[in-house]
């Protein structure tokens, strides 16, 4: 679109808070696992950036508020269901012990995730305390960066999916029914994508990542949300159970596409991202002139 542009990447560096921040167009996309590739205290410097440039009153997407909310679920449940959208039954724990405890009271089955987490991390599915004790002492258990890990009821998809549902400008775009027959791991970008991962048992098997026609109340709910909590780009994912209840238990404001499914649909998250950042900057410009 030939948009004017410059990456800041926030892995490391430092900022000088006597400094007037350039005049533009703000969009974090901080990442809840940035951890994982060797970026530990991006959130924190993240954080700090934002907090810089909201002072000077510059015009942040996702703001300060979408990075709390982005590197810990428990913000995030709360957070919705401030807004009437029902999460799991969740219980969150520091120390391998406590965790165990409670466990030991917990319905079964239930499953284990990280607070700060992004690309399914910590998520395992047990079937009795036992058995995440003994996880919980093996050495493939996995620490959570922050300490925190969460306790949650195993919500079982009849047909093994869930729903995406893509957010651009704080509106909804579009719905991705992902297949999750696999596993845990629901990231629709091309990057975390395996091919010929496994062998399919028909010639025309499932798409992983399929968009769909949808609606449903709960997008109103989730807008809501959205702007009550700063967030203009989001993918917020939900799943039914047995009896059609949903369940919303994961927001994602650094959200990626999968190219398949929008060549597939004739729809762009990127390129709709690109269009509203273009937009917020000639409103940015126009302002400058007239000098409202």
């Amino acid at each position: 679109m030939g948009l004017p542009h410059e990456d800041w990447h926030l892995d490391q560096g430092n900022l000088d808070l006597s400094e007037i921040p350039p005049e533009g167009v703000f969009y974090n996309r901080m990442s809840a696992s940035s951890h994982t590739r060797e970026h530990r205290f991006a959130p924190e410097l993240t954080a700090a950036v934002l907090s810089w440039l909201e002072s000077h009153g510059r015009l942040v997407l996702n703001d300060s508020r979408a990075l709390s909310l982005e590197v810990s679920k428990v913000a995030q449940y709360q957070a919705l269901r401030a807004h009437g959208v029902r999460t799991p039954h969740t219980v969150a724990a520091v120390g391998k012990e406590h965790l165990l405890e409670a466990a030991r009271s917990f319905p079964r089955p239930f499953i284990t995730k990280h607070n700060r987490a992004g690309k399914g991390l910590g998520v395992q599915l047990f079937h009795s305390a036992e058995a995440l004790e003994r996880y919980v002492h093996s050495p493939a258990f996995e620490e959570p960066i922050d300490g925190i890990t969460l306790l949650q009821e195993y919500i079982e998809s009849p047909d093994s999916t869930i729903t995406r549902c893509e957010f651009i400008g704080g509106k909804f775009f579009y719905a991705v029914r992902v297949d999750t027959s696999e596993g845990f791991e629901h990231c629709p970008a091309d990057a975390c994508r395996i091919d010929d991962a496994f062998c399919p048992t028909t010639e025309d098997p499932r798409p992983k990542f399929e968009i769909i026609g949808f609606y449903h109340p709960v997008l109103e709910k989730y807008e809501a949300f959205l702007r009550a909590n700063g967030i203009q780009f989001a993918g917020i994912e939900f799943i039914r159970n047995a009896d059609g209840e949903l369940f919303t238990y994961d927001v994602n404001t650094n959200t990626n596409y999968n190219s398949d499914a929008e060549t597939k649909a004739g729809k762009f998250g990127m390129r709709a991202i690109a269009e509203t950042l273009g937009k917020e900057l000639e409103r940015l410009r126009e302002k400058a002139k007239t000098g409202a």
